[in-house]
Order: structure tokens, then C-alpha cells, then sequence
């Protein structure tokens, strides 16, 4: 928004930040939400870098009720916030900031969400997983799965010494066992595995390495499908895409957002409509 550009402040007002943030399609989803409920209100997509989220929240006026938060602020997210579900405090991270009488409130909509994009596809037992990365987005997975019964968590990291953070969160959830392990060579194991690596870091042998799951779960988007989506697909496996996780984590925001149930397929339909015009 530019400073010559009117602000109506009875219009409720809510946006994603991050850095970088021009990617996003959280204001594709959330403005077809809008439009197909007759919704008055504004999403827009806002540049924060790291280390100023806290500075810039302070310094939004009252038609801001809400914030979807993106990499890498989620932990500053968690820190700025006021009150805290449990569910962000364990993946140690916030995607999720309401306004209140209060202050912020912080929550973590990308657990439950995963649990809705996984069990719209799969309903199968899951008791062993593996994921391969162990970034935040590997963390916040990891959580999911143990909503979905998982108990046995193998993490597979380029660097292991660089994965204790994540593992740590994991270690939180009293129910799981975490391992961690060298990504080269090592085996992929359980019923659903776990991608949260670039594309480019895909390799033949890790992409043959995940034959032997129920589902896979790709939380890549752009480009699709990255190659081990593809392979899965060839094979006939269930998969999940990381735009599913979007939709699903994204409606969930928008009934914190704005007391409506978003809608699931308009909303859907609009980020895959999104993502073939790029």
C-alpha cells in the first residue's frame, strides 16, 4: 500500500508476512474466501524481515485483526505474542496471529492442517514415519503425525549435527521416538514419508528410496510435481502436495480471522488456478 492510497478502517484488514513473501498464495486463498462468502475485508501479502516483526505488529492500526505468518518470523511470531496455544508452543513456532482485547494471540493452524490434508487422502494405519529435512516445516510435521497415531519418527538430515533443534521439538511430544540420521543412504521407513527438501536436493536414490510407502507427503508446491511427488504418483501411491497443506491450514485461519468457515474447495480451486498461470 502506498501512502497516497486511502485506508477505510472500518474494513477489516489482514495479510501474511515474511520474508520473502512475493511467492505467497495465502492472499489467492483468502480473497476467494472472501468473495464466495460476501465477506468485506482486505489480505494482502506484506514484506517483513527477520528481527522486525515485533516493531512492525506494534505499529498497525486497529482495522489489522489479524496476520498469517510465513518463514522466517514464526518464531518471532510465538515470542511477541500474548497468549499462546499449547500446539504452538510445542512446534515452537506461531503461523497464526489474532488480535484481541489483549494483544496477540498466537496459534498454530499448520499442525491440524496437515492432519485434515493427510487424512483427506489417507485413512490408513500410521505408526512409522519417516521425514526427510529438518528445517521448522519438518518440526510442525513431525507434531502432525503424532495426531495421526505416528509414534516412530526417522529424521533424515543432510547435516545431522544442524537437526537438534528440530528434534528437540519433536522430543517435546512425549509420544514419539525421534532418530536422526545422515540423509545419504540412509533408509526410508513407516507408512508415510515426509518431504520437506528443495527439489533440487532430490535425488535418484532418494526418490527410490520412498517406494515403499503408503503416502507421501510433499510440502513443496512450486514447481509441481518436484520428483519425488512424480515418482509417487507413477507408482500409484497417496499423495499429499504442499498446496493441500496450504488450503487446509489457510481455512482454519480464516474462521479464526473472521468467525466464517473458509471454503475448503473455492479455495482450493483458487490456489491451484494460482499456480498453473505461473
Amino acid at each position: 500500500m502506498t501512502s497516497a492510497e486511502p485506508v477505510d478502517r472500518a474494513v477489516p484488514r489482514y495479510g501474511v508476512v515474511g520474508d520473502p513473501i512475493a511467492h505467497s498464495l495465502s492472499p489467492v486463498l483468502h480473497r476467494a474466501g472472501y468473495d464466495a462468502l460476501g465477506i468485506s475485508a482486505r489480505y494482502d501479502a506484506v514484506r517483513v524481515p527477520e528481527g522486525t516483526l515485533a516493531s512492525y505488529a506494534a505499529g498497525l492500526g486497529p482495522e489489522w485483526r489479524g496476520l498469517s505468518v510465513t518463514a522466517p518470523l514464526k518464531r518471532e511470531a510465538l515470542a511477541l505474542a500474548t497468549t499462546v496455544t499449547e500446539r504452538a508452543t510445542l512446534a515452537g513456532g506461531a503461523n497464526t496471529l489474532v488480535r484481541t482485547a489483549d494483544g496477540w494471540a498466537a496459534d498454530n493452524t499448520d499442525l491440524p492442517g496437515a492432519v485434515a490434508a493427510i487424512r483427506e487422502t489417507y485413512d490408513g494405519p500410521a505408526g512409522v514415519a519417516t521425514i526427510i529435512g529438518a528445517g521448522a516445516t519438518a518440526a510442525s510435521t513431525g507434531l502432525a503425525l503424532a495426531d495421526l497415531g505416528v509414534r516412530t519418527i526417522r529424521l533424515l538430515a543432510r547435516e545431522p549435527a544442524r537437526a537438534a533443534e528440530t528434534a528437540a521439538a519433536l522430543a517435546r511430544d512425549t509420544r514419539l521416538e525421534v532418530d536422526v540420521l545422515p540423509l545419504d543412504g540412509a533408509a526410508v521407513v513407516g507408512e508415510i514419508v515426509v518431504s520437506t527438501i528443495p527439489v533440487a536436493a532430490q535425488t535418484d536414490a532418494l526418490v527410490a528410496a520412498t517406494c515403499g510407502a503408503a503416502v507421501v507427503f510433499e510440502v513443496v508446491y512450486d514447481p509441481w510435481p518436484s520428483p519425488i511427488a512424480a515418482a509417487a504418483q507413477e507408482r500409484g501411491q497417496a499423495v499429499v502436495s504442499g498446496l493441500d497443506l496450504l488450503v487446509h491450514q489457510a481455512v482454519l485461519q480464516f474462521a479464526m480471522f473472521t468467525g466464517h468457515n473458509g471454503p475448503l474447495e473455492t479455495m482450493r480451486k483458487a490456489g491451484e488456478a494460482a499456480l498453473a498461470a505461473r
